[in-house]
C-alpha cells in the first residue's frame, strides 16, 4: 500500500489543544465491523461483557523537555528519549548547530549536562545529579522538566498538563508521549469496569518521540519503525489465557498495547503469547495476522501515520477510512487530547 492511501483532509480546528473538563466526557465513535455508531465514552461499558478483559499500558510520562544554553550562549531544547542509567540518557537536541562530543550544556539555568556522543538523531547526555541535590538523572528531570506535549498542540505546557497528560494508572516512568487512549479512563469508570466483572491487565511500552515520526516513503513496506522498550508480564499473559478459555475478548487500550502484545507473541517460538521483556520495532499494516487482540480503544490519529495504518489493519482499510471521514464530518476532536474510537472487527484471532 502507499502512504497516500491513508490521507484524509483534517481541518485544523478539529485538533484538540486542551482536554475536556472530565476525562470520561469525551465522545466515542464505535466501529463494529462496517457499522458506525456515535456514543459517549462512558458508553464503552455497554460494549464490554464480564468475560472480556481490557489491557492498559501503565507507562508514565516523564517531563522530558528541558530548555537551556550551550557554553557559547546558544539556545538548546532537549527532549529526553530514554533513561539509560542514574546519570546517562539518550536525547534529541534542537539547536542552531548540533553540539559536539565533550560540549557542556546548562539546562533550566541550573542543570549541568555533558554531551558524550551521538548515534543518528540521538545524543548521549551525562547528568551530574548531585550538583542539583538529586540522586539520579530521572529525579532531576522530574524536578525541572516540562511535559513533552506533542508538536500538534501549539502551546506551552501548563500545570494542568502534569495531571491530564498522564493516565490515572501510570506507574512505570519512561515515556515521552502519553498512551493517549488511556487518558479517557478515570477512577469512577475503572471502578465500574470492575463492578461489571471486566478484568484489567497491564503491559508497559515506553512511548518514544518516534511515535510522531512521519512516514516519508511512498511504499509503506519500506518504512522503518523506531524501537521502544516493552514489558509483557506473566500475570497479563495468564489473564489473557483465562479470558480466551472463557470465550471472552481481549481489548487493547491503545495502539501501544497492541504493539507490545503482538510483539511478545511474535517473539515466542510457537507464536503463542508469552511473557517478554525487550524492545520492539513492529510495524503493523493492513494484511497483518493478529495473534492476540480482538478489539481496540484508540484516539484519532494523524493522516498517513503508522498509527492509522495499524487501526486499518485491525478494523479493515475501507471501514477505517470511512470511519475517519465520518469523524471529520461529525466534528470529533482529534489526536492526544481528542475523542476516542472503539474498534470491534468481525474476525477474531
Amino acid at each position: 500500500m502507499r502512504r497516500q492511501d491513508f490521507y484524509f483532509d483534517l481541518p485544523q480546528a478539529l485538533i484538540a489543544q486542551h482536554p475536556v473538563a472530565e476525562r470520561s466526557a469525551s465522545r466515542l465513535l464505535v466501529m463494529q465491523g462496517k457499522t458506525l455508531s456515535d456514543a459517549s465514552f462512558v458508553d464503552v461499558l455497554d460494549y464490554m461483557t464480564p468475560d472480556d478483559c481490557l489491557i492498559f499500558n501503565n507507562t508514565r510520562v516523564i517531563p522530558a523537555r528541558l530548555h537551556g544554553q550551550k557554553a557559547t550562549g546558544g539556545q538548546v531544547e532537549v527532549l529526553v528519549e530514554r533513561i539509560l542509567s542514574d546519570t546517562d540518557v539518550w536525547a534529541h537536541i534542537r539547536a542552531s548547530r548540533a553540539p559536539k562530543a565533550g560540549s557542556r550544556l546548562t539546562l533550566e539555568g541550573r542543570i549541568p549536562v555533558t554531551v558524550t556522543g551521538r548515534e543518528g538523531a540521538l545524543f548521549k547526555l551525562v547528568f551530574a545529579p548531585e550538583e542539583t541535590d538529586h540522586a539520579t538523572a530521572l529525579e532531576v528531570i522530574e524536578a525541572f522538566g516540562h511535559m513533552p506535549l506533542p508538536p500538534y498542540i501549539e502551546r506551552e505546557d501548563d500545570q494542568a498538563d502534569q495531571e491530564r497528560y498522564q493516565t490515572v494508572y501510570a506507574s512505570e516512568p519512561g515515556a515521552v508521549a502519553a498512551p493517549t487512549a488511556g487518558l479517557h479512563f478515570d477512577e469512577p469508570l475503572m471502578a465500574k469496569l470492575n463492578d461489571r466483572g471486566v478484568a484489567t491487565g497491564f503491559v508497559t511500552l515506553h512511548v518514544g518521540a518516534g511515535t510522531f515520526k512521519p512516514v516519508q516513503v511512498d511504499n509503506i513496506a519500506e518504512h522503518t519503525m523506531h524501537s521502544e522498550v516493552i514489558d509483557v508480564p506473566d500475570e497479563t499473559v495468564a489473564l489473557i489465557r483465562r479470558t480466551r478459555e472463557k470465550g471472552g475478548r481481549v481489548i487493547a487500550v491503545g495502539t501501544t498495547c497492541i504493539r507490545a502484545l503482538e510483539s511478545a507473541a511474535a517473539a515466542s517460538d510457537d507464536g503463542e503469547l508469552s511473557a517478554f521483556q525487550g524492545e520492539t520495532d513492529i510495524f503493523i499494516t493492513p494484511g497483518y495476522h493478529f495473534r492476540v487482540i480482538d478489539g481496540l480503544i484508540t484516539n484519532f490519529h494523524l493522516p498517513e501515520s503508522t498509527l492509522i495504518m495499524l487501526v486499518s489493519a485491525l478494523g479493515g482499510y475501507d471501514n477505517t477510512m470511512r470511519a475517519y471521514r465520518h469523524a471529520v464530518n461529525s466534528e470529533y476532536r482529534f489526536f492526544s487530547y481528542g475523542d476516542a474510537m472503539l474498534v470491534l472487527p468481525d474476525r477474531r484471532p
